[in-house]
């Protein structure tokens, strides 16, 4: 009796084997571990559970490709595609200054690289010190971000030696693979010439080159889907187990770089078993099968958002009540179409992508519809991007429904690059319905005029991010840092993390005004060169009065020297003082005590008198 799909399947032991490592999965994920012990978890397993998957992932990778690596010709390579590529990366990253874009992303993901690099756990320093010219993280927090990208970054640390400014590194190597990418998916949807057209559209694009340069896990994001898509093909295509072993690990690693990309392990699930049953059989490897277990951190790191509220930032807008409704949707829609519309002073769009994308969208959604009849019959790559639009459009529904979703927010728009790639395929996979090379030469000539007569000039200017005050005082400290000789210094201020990420000892302002008495002893003792302020002021525009922005106030009793203060915006005012000292009413707290004391002539006294010293001096640290 000849037995059906579904039979054959259900009567093979990995299936069921699959099943039960996926049901352990899901409980462990949602169910049996409470909610601190799952974060508790997260610290110490996180980064162990990340490198396990990129080790299988790379070793996939050399698997599925080592036939091809191995008759590799150098005199075969596209070498007019490689400098389209290279020449579209340099457009993008020599225009704007590389530094932290999204202060509060970028500055945590740097934090949690920083503590995979020194002892290889999951947290955001929130306290540091140097010690003796050694930087100690002291205390830190599991961040809600997902892993992959300061694992990435921390490999970096590794490798090269700590330095903030691998974070730029990275997204600046990731620039040129997307790039890479664009350009292989565009030839396999429609010939060489639609690759380069790929290549220019997101040249053209002054959004991706304001996060090529900064330190943000969005150009990981886009590689990945790219990737993912990709390798997805070459399963299509292969069929055996190293290449399903790739393009898993690719959806598995791609669902851990930003929060709405596990979206895509839809129809990544969506393909596997239709290759299943188009083949008949189970393809299945031993890494593949044991995958949701290391993924199983993904949800554990989730319970943040139920163990600390705030996580989801409702009150960043005022009136929002649930994090996610359908009541945002017409809302938001109109962001996004002023996004994608708007001058190029406001907002970093590309009006030739923004026009093509939107007309080739609702082709390219009459081209899905008639391809899932004809699937079986179609190329592995069109195969991927029919299911894979469904991907797309469900990651952009989501955001429509996002409480914070508005595409033309400084903040927010940055989330609107996966919808874009989902644009730029949608415009590559129409162009084979037209055959004449006119169209093709037309559509790049258009590309190109807009890259040179809009883009480039809006990248040079980037009058869109002059508004966004939290980056501008973010790149000013740096700057102060930089021009200091030694890191043997202290600063108060509420942005801590950024300090202590560069291995400068800080504390906030609350901590500082709890710990008052840990300041004394540390100015009276001379343990820090200096101790510094950060605070901003808000100017009234019609009587020029400052007042300081609330929670930066230590109080009266710390008395203030301004060493530099600057306005990077209008009506705010940015400064660094000294402090000076340390009162209690006219008693000065953080004078030399007068009380002389004998040094000890006996060296094990000294000795123990050091060793006393020291001990008080880590439990005094702020």
């Amino acid at each position: 009796m000849h037995r059906t799909p579904l039979a054959s399947w259900l009567g093979d032991r990995r299936v069921w084997l699959l099943g039960v490592v996926s049901l352990a999965a899901v409980l462990l994920g949602f169910w049996l571990v409470p909610d601190q012990a799952a974060i508790r978890f997260v610290s110490k397993a996180g980064f162990w559970l990340v490198l396990v998957a990129f080790v299988i992932f790379l070793h996939a990778l050399w698997r599925t490709w080592r036939s091809e690596l191995a008759a590799f010709c150098w005199h075969a390579v596209d070498w007019i595609s490689v400098g389209i590529v290279a020449l579209g990366g340099v457009v993008l990253l020599v225009h704007e200054t590389f530094g932290f874009k999204i202060v509060m992303d970028e500055i945590m993901l740097l934090g949690t690289s920083m503590s995979m690099h020194l002892d290889k756990t999951v947290a955001v320093p929130m306290r540091g010190n140097d010690i003796q010219g050694t930087f100690a993280i002291l205390d830190g927090m599991v961040d809600k971000r997902p892993l992959f990208f300061p694992f990435l970054v921390s490999l970096l640390h590794d490798l090269i030696g700590y330095r903030p400014a691998n974070a730029f590194v990275l997204n600046a190597g990731l620039t040129f693979v997307f790039l890479g990418l664009v350009f292989l998916l565009g030839r396999r949807l429609a010939g060489r010439a639609a690759g380069w057209l790929g290549v220019t559209l997101f040249a053209g694009l002054p959004l991706l080159a304001h996060n090529a340069t900064g330190g943000g896990f969005e150009l990981l994001n886009l590689v990945m889907i790219l990737a993912t898509l990709l390798l997805g093909a070459r399963f299509v295509d292969k069929r055996d187990e190293p290449s399903l072993t790739a393009f898993c690990f690719a959806a598995l690693l791609l669902a851990q770089v930003r929060y709405e990309s596990v979206i895509f392990l839809l129809p990544v699930a969506a393909l596997i078993l239709w290759v299943w049953g188009r083949e008949g059989r189970i393809i299945l490897s031993w890494p593949a099968m044991f995958a949701p277990l290391l993924m199983v951190h993904y949800p554990l790191q989730h319970r943040i958002f139920d163990v600390r509220t705030s996580s989801w930032e409702l009150a960043s807008k005022p009136g929002s009540t649930s994090p996610f409704s359908a009541d945002y949707l017409v809302g938001n829609l109109s962001h996004a179409v002023n996004f994608l519309f708007a001058k190029a002073t406001e907002q970093p769009n590309s009006i030739v992508l923004s026009v093509l994308g939107c007309i080739a969208v609702p082709f390219f959604a009459l081209l899905v519809v008639k391809r899932l009849r004809t699937l079986a019959s179609e190329p592995p790559v069109v195969v991927v991007v029919t299911l894979f639009a469904f991907g797309f459009a469900a990651q952009f529904a989501l955001l429509m429904c996002y409480f914070y979703g508005q595409f033309d927010d400084i903040v927010i728009r940055r989330l609107s690059l996966p919808t874009q790639l989902g644009m730029v395929i949608a415009v590559l996979a129409v162009l084979p319905q037209f055959s004449r090379p006119i169209i093709m030469r037309a559509l790049l000539g258009v590309a190109l005029l807009g890259l040179l007569s809009r883009s480039i000039p809006s990248m040079a200017a980037h009058a869109y991010s002059q508004e966004y005050l939290p980056g501008k005082e973010t790149a000013w400290r740096r700057e102060f840092i930089a021009e200091q000789p030694r890191h043997d210094y202290l600063v108060i201020d509420n942005d801590s993390i950024l300090w202590i990420a560069h291995q400068v000892s800080s504390t906030p302002v609350l901590q500082a005004q709890k710990r008052r008495d840990a300041l004394v002893f540390h100015m009276r003792n001379r343990t820090f060169s200096a101790i510094y302020v950060f605070q901003r002021f808000n100017i009234d525009a019609d009587t020029g009065r400052m007042t300081l922005r609330e929670g930066d106030d230590l109080g009266p009793n710390f008395v203030l020297e301004p060493v530099r203060e600057e306005r990077l915006q209008a009506l705010t005012l940015s400064r660094l003082s000294r402090l000076k000292e340390i009162r209690e009413g006219a008693a000065v707290l953080t004078a030399p005590d007068p009380v002389p004391h004998e040094v000890p002539k006996d060296r094990a006294e000294i000795e123990k008198i050091r060793g006393a010293y020291l001990e008080n001096f880590v439990r005094m640290l702020p």
